[in-house]
């Protein structure tokens, strides 16, 4: 009975000919997607640009700056190091203008050529198409995976499944070990990892990952882009006539069916499709295009260099399958600028000079000055009224820099307490000081004084206001 049950599910790999008018959203754990390699413009393309944007992440945490890591989430101490500039919770604001300008940005870019984000960008589709191409060493092109898959367990099935995965684990582990690089040291996780030196939530986070990776690229796949991706299943709100999709043309397609190389298929009454099924069996997601556009579709053009492929073959023009609007489809002509495109592109500039505007206004310099809450006031050994502050001084360059502080809203004070300091870039200071004010210049309860902090060079100046109490 297991081995009945194995060989169907074998047998759904096959290729199949459903009815092109009925789609089946069914899924079944038992069903594998086998993808058949293809060679053509477009896979070229995404291939390099998938090995630029893997160098870009694999890179970026070893980079330096001013001898420190260029960039470090460092969420344990709550602040972000991105080259030049550190960001506390309190500037996450430019953490949010730059989450709108990319979803603006994915959503104009969308509406304008569709899913081309999750074909080519995607790093579920990058990983995926890794993981594809280690599989394919070890089991062979589309046919001989089958074929593995059908045969019983013996020292070469095993031997080939073992290594197979071993390989994706390491490199699910190298994935791991890279992403939380961004968020620690990423020089003392790759040392220290080894031997379980580098504390327990980074060992936790490189495991957790490495196991996302593994399924994910590994295993789940097209589920992913299916079933769990929420942008597949709002992307049709930002698509209409003139979005640039994947499509199968069946004005010049229908009908279709075999034919012989040599015959004149025009005579036979038949279009330029052959039926030969190929843009189904290198599609990732297991689609057949010519069904028309379908959410699970991520269009990394797979189809279109496998139909070109076959179109060259058959002598016939290519383009069968191509990117194109359902406008152009229909015969008419493409609008490049329409309202929503262009809405979109206003918000995304809008909010970008946003974004400039915060970074540009930001200050390298913060204060933030308590008062001593237990007492309210002391009078000194020469009659002096006292009050006791505790300055915050936060650093937000990236260089050391000293400060002075001095206290403006009396004529006669005295200042007593660390008024120089030197603080790390990115970093806290506390500094605690005793303000004394003549009694004669107090002359009511609560006066309003201002702190005003000053770099060295005195170019950034920072002030603060609070009260002086004498009750």
């Amino acid at each position: 009975m297991e081995q009945k049950v194995k060989v169907v599910a074998a047998d759904k790999v096959k290729i199949q000919r459903p009815d092109p008018n009925k789609k089946n959203n069914d899924y079944s754990p038992r069903s594998r997607i086998y993808v058949r390699d293809v060679k053509g413009k477009l896979e070229y393309f995404r291939r390099i640009f998938g090995f630029l944007l893997l160098f870009v992440f694999a890179a970026i945490p070893w980079l330096q700056w001013n001898g420190d890591q260029a960039v470090l989430l460092d969420i344990a101490n709550q602040r972000f190091r991105i080259f030049g500039m550190t960001l506390w919770p309190q500037d996450l604001t430019i953490l949010a203008w730059i989450s709108i300008v990319a979803a603006f940005a994915l959503f104009f870019v969308t509406t304008l050529y569709g899913r081309v984000w999750c074909g080519f960008m995607c790093p579920q589709t990058t990983w995926t198409f890794i993981f594809m191409w280690i599989e394919k060493k070890f089991e062979g092109p589309r046919n001989k995976q089958i074929a593995l898959d059908r045969r019983p367990w013996d020292f070469d099935k095993v031997w080939r499944k073992t290594g197979k995965h071993a390989a994706w684990l390491l490199v699910a582990l190298l994935t791991s070990m890279t992403f939380v690089g961004y968020f620690t040291d990423v020089s003392n996780l790759f040392t220290n990892f080894w031997t379980f030196d580098v504390g327990f939530w980074a060992i936790f986070s490189v495991l957790f990952f490495t196991f996302c990776t593994y399924g994910n690229a590994g295993w789940m796949r097209e589920i992913m882009c299916t079933h769990m991706c929420p942008y597949a299943r709002f992307q049709s709100a930002m698509f209409d006539q003139d979005t640039v999709t994947v499509s199968y043309d069946p004005n010049r397609g229908e009908p279709r069916g075999p034919r012989s190389r040599k015959a004149d298929h025009k005579e036979q009454g038949l279009g330029d499709c052959i039926d030969c099924y190929m843009c189904v069996q290198v599609c990732p997601t297991g689609i057949d295009i010519r069904n028309g556009l379908q959410y699970e579709c991520i269009n990394c053009g797979a189809c279109v260099d496998a139909c070109n492929d076959v179109m060259d073959k058959m002598n016939y023009p290519r383009g069968l399958i191509r990117f194109t609007t359902e406008r152009n489809l229909k015969g008419g002509r493409t609008r490049k600028t329409r309202f929503k495109a262009v809405g979109y592109f206003v918000v995304m500039i809008a909010m970008t000079g946003l974004l400039i505007w915060d970074v540009s206004t930001r200050k390298p310099l913060e204060v933030d000055v308590l008062r001593d809450r237990n007492q309210l006031y002391s009078i000194s050994m020469e009659g002096w009224v006292q009050n006791v502050y505790t300055l915050k001084v936060l650093n937000k360059s990236q260089l050391p820099q000293t400060f002075t502080i001095a206290v403006a809203g009396f004529e006669r004070t005295q200042l007593s307490g660390n008024t120089t300091v030197t603080i790390d870039g990115g970093s806290i200071a506390t500094v605690p000081v005793t303000l004394a004010v003549h009694p004669d210049d107090v002359t009511q309860r609560v006066h309003d004084i201002r702190f005003v902090v000053t770099s060295a060079d005195g170019e950034v100046t920072e002030q603060h206001e609070t009260s002086f109490l004498y009750e």
